[in-house]
């Protein structure tokens, strides 16, 4: 397509040589006079050229902040959504270095690793063997209670079971010892998954739901004192000379991080104390917490008592009452000014008591020798 030339190209030459004058003009003009001139042209034909520039260099630097910022967003997203599990695993470190502080000997600390799916929890994978002194049919411990135990040992690392495996089996008991059975896993359920089983309660004992739930010892394998779960609900069954309940796991396997292995010894040893005085603790602070509750209750009560009684004060006094200062710190409520007794103005007599005669006894006047008396 052929361009179509100009019409007039006189004029462009015209507008040209103007420019080019005008531009010489202003060169050569002092400072006093281009000034004016400049800001004039700056405020009128310049003036969007002007705003297109100072748009443009806001633009250049939204561009050149874009992806500091982007990257700086992105950052601050990523550890607000890490903190809560960072939180989450500080406070299990805190839990599982203070069950060694308990333990204090005849331990042995392992991560454990998760091999199979969230729902196929049944083996587990220790990084602790038989250099580190683990054995087979170790109990396997955390912060929490029972987790499983050991069940083949390489050089530098171990299998081991969770309670949740089929073939998992451990002697138990309730923390009164009232009552002694078998733990085992659940029949898992859409309503009770990863659930034990308490098994062979003799039927005249009831236990009650939330009742604790430990290792009795019995059996060489697991120390007495370790918590299993608490018991939910009894399970209807077709035995009928003992009972079997329902249990929540202190421990369930998907929250299995850090984990400790007992040695034979300790086990032999025992290890009663360690969780009650955790257990212990726990109360104690739970305790304190609540005493520190009922005194800011009771000095809250006290100030509004007194609260009260300075605005039944003022109310007195303005009625013309008299208000007793409380003694031995106790608020006395305010009692009311007497009324004065009314005066008879009929009566202009005087009692025969409020009128007295002095009398002067006669040795008590002295007289001149010489003078009649």
């Amino acid at each position: 397509m052929a361009r179509p030339g100009r019409s007039n190209p006189r004029l462009d030459l015209i507008i040209l040589a103007v420019c080019i004058a005008l531009a010489v003009i202003t060169r050569v003009l002092p400072t006093s006079l281009r000034t004016p001139i400049s800001s004039g042209l700056r405020r009128t034909a310049l003036a969007p050229l002007v705003m297109l520039q100072e748009r443009s260099e806001l633009s250049r630097r939204a561009l050149i902040l874009a992806g500091p910022t982007t990257q700086m967003r992105d950052s601050v997203t990523m550890r607000a959504l890490t903190v809560a599990s960072l939180e989450a695993e500080n406070d299990r470190l805190r839990e599982v270095i203070g069950l060694g502080s308990r333990l204090k000997w005849g331990f042995v600390p392992a991560e454990a690793l998760h091999g199979r799916g969230v729902r196929d929890l049944t083996t587990l994978t220790l990084t602790a063997g038989s250099n580190a002194s683990v054995e087979r049919l170790s109990p396997v411990v955390s912060a929490e209670g029972l987790v499983g135990v050991v069940e083949n040992v390489d050089p530098t690392m171990s299998q081991g079971l969770f309670w949740t495996h089929p073939d998992f089996r451990v002697s138990a008991m309730t923390e009164d010892a009232s009552a002694f059975g078998i733990v085992q896993a659940h029949a898992p359920s859409a309503a009770s998954a990863y659930m034990m089983e308490l098994r062979g309660v003799p039927f005249r004992t009831n236990l009650a739901a939330g009742a604790l739930v430990i290792s009795s010892g019995l059996g060489g394998v697991w120390p007495r004192g370790i918590p299993i779960g608490r018991i939910v609900q009894e399970i209807k069954t077709a035995e009928a000379w003992a009972r079997t309940y329902l249990v929540r796991p202190s421990v369930f396997p998907a929250d299995v991080t850090t984990v400790m292995i007992l040695k034979p010894e300790r086990g032999a040893k025992g290890v009663d104390n360690v969780w009650t005085s955790a257990a212990g603790i726990t109360a104690a602070t739970n305790r304190i917490i609540g005493a520190g509750d009922s005194l800011a209750r009771t000095a809250a009560l006290a100030e509004a008592a007194a609260r009260r009684a300075s605005v039944t004060a003022d109310s007195i006094r303005a009625a013309g009452g008299v208000v007793t200062p409380p003694t031995g710190g106790v608020i006395q409520a305010p009692r009311p000014r007497p009324r004065p007794r009314p005066v008879d103005s009929t009566n202009t007599g005087q009692q025969s008591d409020t009128v007295r005669v002095l009398q002067v006894p006669p040795d008590s006047v002295t007289t001149s020798p010489g003078a009649v008396r």
